[in-house]
């Protein structure tokens, strides 16, 4: 059994104030792999005070952003140099296939690599001389550091969601408490035990595994924490905008979603299944922009359903260190718990469940689910409106574009949306119309560290990655000067 039982604190591993831990269990098996440091209110405290000298008195703010960019390198690097292991590590701790862990974890050390770039750029971009109506005066706007950011990352990516937080924070000279999700902590502790030999000054980054309760709630209440940054529901993002309000912190949410994808009749239906399949069986369907609404016009509904049924059933599922693996199993007991209970509610609704939807033959141990395929699927049932956040699709016929867009828009969420035909024109037209902050043409899913990420409505605030990432952690600051010599002479004549 690995016993990761300290905190990373000041460029520090110590134990918790409280010396308690908790377990890390193996979706795969319920077996515990890990006992986990779980840190307190306590610990926090001195994480953030850590954070908060590192940021006040300590060289980070201050270096050249040259100077940053090799230490997210060196972070890059010692993610690469490791990255078989850390994907390992992070399979057996999530559930994911390995093949897709190993992608997330390159992901990850291309996003501290393409904030060094941004790092780098901020030497010589970093200021902007503005005109003023008034030639007595000169202005300029500057970028600084927000200060001390607070991260709570989810359990579906760990490291990738740690680096889509940490990498951008480094890079604008901010100083960060890391707190990732108790379901999946392992990889986030061995990023600390990268962070260590990287060259960042001790406290800029500190990790603090522990329970959303204790350690989460702790650093959202913090009044020396400036920003809060989270990937999550939209329950606990709203707790955290209400925490935040306290002390007028700087938010930015990235929440749930309830995507569509709209295929027209003119797509090819092995690309279209191709597309679907990879939008909501990915990561065993736990993504936020998962594209679980899928809206198909009428004259290629059946054939595609018939298609899509057909190469549901031939997925692998297993351990997801098992070649060939496609889909691994659920997280934990909870999530399985959850996704059951769905598929049966799509049930009761009067959906039409054409393939899975429950525990796999030969699957005594593990949170394995069948993907499942529901059709006819009503637009006022509970499935077709909320998010799963399983391997779970709901899919009903369309008669026309303005059916498919109205169908499309009807809900709270706005994180994503995908549309697919060969009239590029029609899908520019659709991918404009939909309110969503990501819009995939033909295809869904992929996801570039260099284009803005995030949604409208109730997907959160803000937009992460690219250089709105970076933007996230940056204040500006307007400096203006009075040029002349002559008194101003409103007062002293």
């Amino acid at each position: 059994m690995l016993v990761f039982d300290k905190l990373f604190i000041n460029g520090q591993w110590v134990k918790p104030v409280k010396s308690q831990t908790f377990d890390a269990i193996d979706p795969s098996s319920e077996e515990i792999i890990a006992k986990v440091a779980s840190g307190t209110e306590e610990d926090v405290d001195l994480a953030v005070k850590a954070a908060r000298e590192a940021f006040d008195n300590g060289p980070w703010p201050k270096m050249s952003g040259k100077a940053r960019a090799v230490v997210l390198r060196n972070i890059a690097a010692g993610i690469r140099d490791n990255i078989e292991a850390i994907a390992t590590l992070e399979t057996r701790d999530n559930g994911k296939p390995l093949p897709e862990a190993m992608w997330d974890i390159g992901d990850a050390a291309g996003c501290f690599e393409f904030y060094a770039g941004l790092a780098e750029e901020l030497d010589s971009n970093n200021e902007e001389t503005i005109t003023l109506a008034d030639d007595r005066f000169s202005s300029k706007a500057i970028k600084e550091p927000i200060g001390v950011a607070g991260a709570i990352i989810p359990w579906n990516y760990p490291l990738l969601m740690a680096a889509w937080k940490v990498a951008p924070a480094l890079a604008a000279g901010c100083s960060m408490v890391l707190k990732p999700s108790q379901v999946t902590s392992l990889t986030a502790v061995k990023l600390g035990e990268i962070v260590e030999k990287s060259g960042l000054p001790a406290g800029v980054l500190n990790i603090i595994t522990g329970k959303g309760r204790d350690a989460g709630n702790a650093l959202c209440d913090h009044p020396m924490v400036d920003k809060l940054a989270f990937t999550g529901s939209v329950p606990v993002g709203s707790q955290i905008m209400k925490s935040a309000a306290n002390d007028i912190k700087n938010v930015s949410l990235e929440l749930g979603g309830k995507s569509p994808f709209i295929v027209f009749d003119d797509s090819d239906i092995a690309a279209a299944v191709e597309w679907i399949m990879f939008g909501i069986f990915w990561n065993q369907g736990q993504v936020c922009s998962a594209t679980s609404r899928v809206l198909v016009q009428k004259d290629l509904y059946q054939p595609l359903l018939d298609r899509l049924v057909e190469e549901t059933k031939k997925i692998k599922i297993g351990n997801g260190l098992e070649e060939g693996v496609l889909l691994g199993p659920l997280v934990n007991q909870n999530q399985y718990d959850q996704v059951l209970a769905a598929v049966e509610k799509g049930k009761a609704e009067g959906a039409k469940l054409l393939v899975g939807g429950k525990r796999p033959e030969g699957f005594d141990k593990g949170y394995y689910f069948e993907p499942a395929v529901f059709a006819d699927v009503p637009t006022d049932s509970w499935i077709w409106n909320e998010e799963i956040f399983g391997p779970v699709v709901c899919i009903r016929a369309f008669d026309s574009e303005e059916e498919a867009v109205r169908l499309a828009n009807d809900s709270r969420f706005g994180l994503a949306a995908a549309v697919m035909s060969k009239d590029k024109v029609r899908c520019d037209r659709v991918a404009k119309a939909l309110r969503a902050g990501i819009v995939w043409v033909n295809c869904s899913q992929p996801t570039f560290t260099e284009a803005p990420w995030g949604g409208y409505k109730q997907s959160g605030i803000g937009r992460e990655l690219g250089k709105w990432g970076l933007n996230n952690y940056l204040e500006t600051k307007q400096i203006t000067t009075y040029e002349t010599e002559a008194p101003w002479g409103w007062y002293i004549k």
